[in-house]
């Protein structure tokens, strides 16, 4: 054993009490101060390492992450949860040039929205990967954050204040229903096809927002749209801008939907469309959104379908994302039951909490996530990697307000494509349930409204499922939330 030690740690010297105890012999040696201290140790007796001699090894903070994330538990290393937490980041990453551009039209500051943005995604996932240990990643959601601008503040004319103490109390009332676990009850009593509609509806919601956006698409008093002026040159990036990210993501290239916008972006520059403001800058001031939520307005009795909008998209949406990258992450039960489920739905309604606080739309789960799993990601490390790189992008607010709207609809387009989808899961030969999931849909993007869209498809349900003797498949919570609705937009209005 002695040699052994020599062999490993002869070149290394002890500190002493007595400076002439330390010898000057060649590397490989040992004193026979260093022989005493080994032979005397109870340590060496017992095989176990000596505290004078460590052994070599992993690193104290690599050995910290392997133990709090779990890591060979799960099959993984530090290494392979880095880079999933980097693919993940570059296939979200575009919402921190989307989510200011959207709710900037409400009159928000977007430097703030973009640090509000930021901060919301670091906090959101570092707290699923460090409550939950889940390689799931948030950020302020698609879809919530057009229907809180286009919806609630510039077609029903209330301020971003209020819009945002309802965001935070469709959270409040999202961490009540995680922390006593009704949220099962809630989603089984609204209809699988309902739910898909939803889906869909926020799709084509955002895809009617990407062709105004992109300048494709505009007004008129007779038709209510037309086609635009397809020789200017925000139109044409735009619609160039789309195509490289299809293209992109068909060949499996990480952040498709980043790189398109930042080529729109540099090709907007180049032909001198829109002014470049640089790239890094320390980060804006968050002071004029943090705080700045009107609770007392948001407890109007016409917001409260905006609320429960809020809500509803958050919970359907955060399930159905957790469920589907667990399953590919191979995270569920043999029953398929998702461990954690409870932990993972606090740590969402926490981050959509602090991001209304911060000032930004409702922070949610990304599919995004998706990419990270396939990378190998499977525990929270990769979330918490997403987080420190969020922080890291604060500095690069200079570009983000570089970033014109036309440059980010070719990114709405696109997830509008992947949430238009799930129409496809619909049972087209069963009338009865496509109707309504048709109506849900379609009434979204033509009322300019998520809340209208959900109200619409909930009456439709119930009254055609009454009417062709179907009651069974009704539950009473549906019942009572339809009839809710007819009395809002029957008296209250839309």
């Amino acid at each position: 054993m002695i040699e052994a030690a020599e062999q490993a740690f002869g070149g290394l010297d002890i500190p002493a009490s007595n400076p002439s105890n330390l010898h000057s012999r060649a590397p490989g040696k040992f004193s026979r101060l260093r022989r005493a201290a080994i032979i005397r140790s109870p340590f060496a007796r017992r095989g176990a390492p000596c505290p004078a001699f460590p052994r070599a090894g992993a690193p104290t903070e690599i050995r910290m992450l392997k133990k709090l994330f779990r890591l060979e538990a799960h099959g993984t290393t530090v290494r392979t949860e880095l880079l999933a937490g980097l693919t993940t980041f570059l296939t979200m990453a575009y919402i921190l040039f989307v989510n200011p551009g959207i709710l900037g039209e409400t009159g928000m500051d977007k430097g703030a929205v973009f640090v509000a943005t930021a901060l919301a995604a670091a906090i959101g996932s570092a707290l699923m990967g460090l409550i939950a240990n889940y390689p799931i990643a948030l950020a302020p959601g698609m879809g919530l954050n057009a229907f809180f601008t286009y919806g609630v503040v510039l077609q029903m004319g209330h301020s971003w204040q209020v819009g945002l103490g309802a965001v935070f109390l469709s959270a409040c009332l999202f961490f009540l229903i995680s922390v006593l676990r009704i949220r099962q009850w809630i989603v089984d009593s609204i209809p699988l096809p309902l739910r898909l509609a939803i889906g869909a509806g926020i799709g084509l919601f955002l895809a009617l927002i990407a062709l105004q956006n992109a300048g494709i698409v505009e007004g008129h008093p007779v038709t209510l749209l037309t086609l635009g002026d397809l020789t200017q040159a925000p139109p044409i990036l735009a619609a160039l801008g789309f195509l490289l990210i299809v293209a992109l993501e068909a060949r499996r290239v990480p952040g498709a939907v980043l790189l398109g916008i930042l080529a729109v972006t540099l090709a907007a520059v180049g032909l001198d469309v829109i002014p470049f403001a640089g790239v890094l800058a320390p980060p804006p001031s968050l002071a004029p959104t943090l705080l700045q939520l009107d609770i007392a307005g948001a407890l109007e009795i016409g917001l409260v379908s905006v609320v429960f909008a809020f809500l509803f998209v958050d919970v359907f949406d955060n399930s159905g994302t957790l469920i589907a990258v667990a399953r590919r992450a191979g995270l569920m039960t043999a029953d398929g039951r998702l461990p954690k489920m409870g932990r993972a739905l606090i740590a969402d309604s926490a981050a959509a909490m602090g991001g209304a606080l911060l000032g930004t739309s409702t922070t949610t789960s990304y599919i995004e996530s998706a990419a990270g799993v396939s990378a190998g990601g499977r525990t929270g490390l990769t979330a918490c990697t997403v987080a420190l790189l969020f922080l890291l992008s604060l500095f690069f607010a200079p570009l983000a307000a570089s970033i014109p709207p036309f440059a980010t609809a070719p990114a709405l387009l696109f997830v509008a494509v992947l949430m238009v989808s799930a129409l496809g899961e619909l049972d087209w030969s069963d009338l009865t349930s496509a109707a309504p999931a048709l109506v849900t849909a379609l009434a979204m993007p033509l009322t300019y409204s998520i809340a209208n869209g959900i109200a619409f498809g909930f009456i439709a349900w119930s009254a055609i499922k009454l009417c062709t003797g179907r009651r069974h498949e009704l539950n009473p919570a549906l019942l009572i939330l339809a009839a809710l609705f007819v009395v809002k937009l029957g008296w209250f209005g839309a």
